[in-house]
């Protein structure tokens, strides 16, 4: 059920769609261990920073409507870590279950592997989100391990899964180009 699912470049004209897919699942969800709902302005500025540092950020469109959206960052911060991404889907949270979540994780990963990164990581709020993690082992992805406890949100004890994918050859082939910045601090 994915033909009628368009996923293409997110722009910033879409960030008042993605803002209110997010600030459901940051009200009602714990796929996102975030409380306080980020207004429309602050979600550009996220667009912004991520996209300005080259990392792919795209919507699904269906019947010219953004239904959801993915995008890739850094994992963490350190330089060392810089041909690692971590990956973010959040689906319009009537909609899932109908193959759009599973389309943007194959653009998003298509996309980074046309840059320089070698491993994608996702970072999965609650172990019992079967979901999320059966789009991410359905694209590839292993199960790293689960945090147990890590997030209290909506008067719970949340897990943290963690899985992981290689891109273009994981570590099996060195990075295209050799970055020589100096170490973070």
């Amino acid at each position: 059920m994915t033909d009628f699912f368009r996923v293409r470049p997110a722009t910033a004209q879409d960030m008042s769609a993605v803002a209110q897919i997010y600030a459901w699942h940051v009200l009602h969800g714990i796929a996102t261990f975030e409380e306080t709902v980020p207004d429309q302005n602050q979600m550009l500025e996220r667009f912004t920073q991520i996209t300005a540092q080259g990392y792919p950020y795209i919507v699904a469109e269906k019947d010219g409507e953004v239904i959801g959206y993915a995008y890739a960052s850094s994992f963490r911060p350190r330089i060392a870590y810089r041909y690692t991404v971590e990956n973010a889907i959040y689906l319009r949270h009537d909609l899932g279950r109908m193959g759009a979540g599973s389309q943007l994780l194959a653009e998003l990963i298509r996309l980074c592997e046309a840059g320089p990164w070698r491993q994608m990581i996702a970072v999965i709020g609650n172990s019992a989100n079967a979901g999320s993690i059966a789009v991410h082992r359905k694209a590839g992805f292993e199960m790293i391990g689960t945090l147990r406890a890590t997030g209290f949100k909506h008067g719970q004890w949340v897990d943290t899964v963690m899985m992981q994918r290689a891109l273009s050859g994981g570590a099996q082939t060195l990075p295209d180009n050799t970055d020589t910045s100096p170490l973070a601090p």
